[in-house]
């Protein structure tokens, strides 16, 4: 065992990890520069990768290269340059115009963040996508609005991790699914409201952990029915008389709490393991051999990997990333081989220490490049010069103990509570400042070009009350205060499907849904109907009715 040097917990190394350190360490010239242990334990790891990745703090700035406004994740205030994202991706600049010589007297990391407030940024990772300019980490997106990570979606407001999907708002970790809202955890839906772990239905409200089922309100575990309130077989004229009753802010705030009541009185699924052999974690599909992850698809030899939808390979300590392979402590390393500790560094080989590198190999400690070979610090070497520099530089960080070790949470471009580490892990100011870690406190919004400002609890009850003024309106939400206004499309979207006005900032309503979800993490208890000890994310001091896997199979199929 080993005691994490940030919150002295104890974590195991295994002889499988130490076999893994082995396979991902390079060689030059027949001698093998080995990968340390890691000295935080899985969490804390996780935390400080998070720490890099800003998704939804968003704001107006210029771009330092035209001199147009434009949306950033970057404030002005960060001190390095930013460039539009369409801008950047031009030819008018060379992120190796800022190359350094490799100084042996400082520290890498001292040395990085140099190069970092230098080199030019990215206004938001965004690729391939139309009118989605605040919809950071999408791709292949059109029409996608405060969103993040859209992949190959159209017309979707205030969601999170929505793929192949259409005409939704306010989603989390949802699949083609289309005029859904509130929904979480779910795939091939059609019209379906507050629903979550559902699968191939059209019509349901107020749902949980249906499959192939239309038509129902309330109802949990259900498979291939049709026309049920919580669980229980009904006409289609009480099913639409129960339907109308939900109509409105009141009622469907009503029907939401007596859902989740009713939902405890029926069992849970240990976790949620689709074809997979020999892994644990929550929420995968045809992983192999994969320990301690949680949203991944078609994991093989993988460890504490989270939000993985693409299939990797012998990875370990990765975040949001797809089609990975032998990829060690890094945070969106999309189409990587043999890398480690990346930043958001996409179709990468046989680099380490790259933040915001692009279609690369053989980097080490680069920023921002694209399309480069055999650099340092952004300064280009040939292969022979590379190859014999970059042994002394690891040997370097051996001594500085540096080597190994994942970006400090010091050099982060981003404060904490920019960050999605706040969410998972959250801080006060005090114990992020009492750290030497960056804080940024709120900006007050200027409201004084807004003359019409309305409580969320003052709103009409129904949606057919609302006028098309509101669009001039700043709602003030009933939990937070902050204000928020009602998009054209947004509005078209409620009236379309009869839903009343949200009385949530959009945050907040992130923060709801997410809260419905299980920590990522696991615990041992046992099964509530056999007795057999289970691995689940429902903590042992949770209400829940818990199954294993065989007796839930057994209950609900």
């Amino acid at each position: 065992m080993k005691t994490c040097k940030n919150c002295s917990a104890e974590f195991g190394i295994t002889d499988e990890d130490l076999k893994f350190y082995d396979k991902i360490s390079p060689i030059f010239g027949g001698k093998k520069y080995e990968i340390p242990p890691p000295t935080l334990c899985p969490d804390c790891r996780m935390q400080r990768r998070m720490t890099f990745r800003n998704e939804r703090h968003l704001y107006y700035r210029t771009c330092d290269l035209s001199g147009k406004s434009i949306i950033s994740y970057h404030h002005t205030n960060k001190g390095f340059p930013v460039y539009d994202h369409h801008e950047w991706w031009m030819d008018k600049w060379d992120g190796l115009e800022y190359g350094m010589d490799f100084d042996f007297s400082r520290t890498f990391f001292e040395q990085f963040l140099e190069l970092q407030r230098m080199v030019p940024r990215i206004s938001m990772t965004i690729s391939h996508c139309e009118n989605c300019d605040y919809a950071p980490y999408s791709v292949y997106s059109k029409n996608c609005y405060m969103c993040v990570s859209c992949v190959e979606s159209e017309d979707i407001f205030f969601s999170y991790q929505t793929h192949y999907s259409r005409d939704s708002i306010d989603c989390s970790l949802v699949n083609n699914c289309e005029l859904c809202y509130e929904c979480i955890h779910s795939q091939n839906l059609f019209q379906c409201q507050f629903c979550g772990d559902c699968t191939n239905s059209r019509f349901l409200f107020f749902c949980k952990d249906c499959r192939g089922c239309s038509n129902c309100i309330g109802c949990k575990n259900l498979v291939n029915q049709k026309y049920c309130i919580f669980n229980k077989q009904v006409s289609e004229e009480e099913f639409s008389q129960t339907k109308s009753e939900l109509e409105g802010y009141r009622n469907g705030r009503l029907m939401f709490e007596k859902a989740y009541t009713f939902f405890l009185t029926q069992p849970e699924r240990s976790s949620h393991l689709i074809n997979c052999e020999s892994s644990f974690g929550d929420y995968l599909v045809g992983c192999q051999n994969s320990f301690a992850c949680f949203d991944a698809n078609g994991l093989e030899d993988c460890s504490y990997a989270y939000l993985v939808p693409g299939h990797s390979k012998d990875c370990q300590d990765i975040n949001y990333t797809t089609k990975a392979e032998l990829v060690y402590n890094s945070m969106s390393p999309v189409n990587n081989y043999h890398t480690k500790f990346a930043l958001h560094s996409w179709d990468m080989q046989y680099s380490a220490y790259t933040d915001e590198c692009f279609y690369s190999e053989y980097l080490f400690g680069c920023i921002d490049l694209k399309r480069k070979k055999y650099c340092i610090l952004n300064k280009q070497y040939s292969k022979e010069e590379y190859k014999k520099l970059l042994p002394k530089i690891i040997e370097y960080m051996q001594k500085t103990g540096e080597w190994g070790e994942f970006f400090p949470v010091e050099i982060s471009p981003f404060a904490y509570n920019e960050t999605i580490a706040q969410e998972y892990f959250p801080m006060s100011k005090e114990e992020v400042l009492k750290k030497g870690w960056k804080w940024k406190d709120e900006e007050k919004f200027d409201d004084s070009g807004i003359t019409k400002k309305i409580p969320a609890q003052k709103l009409p009850n129904s949606i057919t009350d609302i006028p098309d003024d509101i669009l001039n309106w700043a709602i003030i939400c009933e939990e937070s205060g902050k204000l928020f206004k009602i998009q054209k499309a947004e509005l078209e979207f409620y009236r379309k499907m009869n839903l009343p006005i949200p009385h949530y900032h959009p945050d907040v309503r992130h923060a709801h849904r997410m809260a419905l979800r299980n920590p990522r993490k696991l615990w041992t208890r046992n099964c509530a109907k056999c007795q057999k000890e289970i691995q689940t994310t429902y903590a042992p001091e949770r209400p829940e009715i818990v199954y294993c896997e065989e007796c839930y199979l057994k209950e609900v199929y």
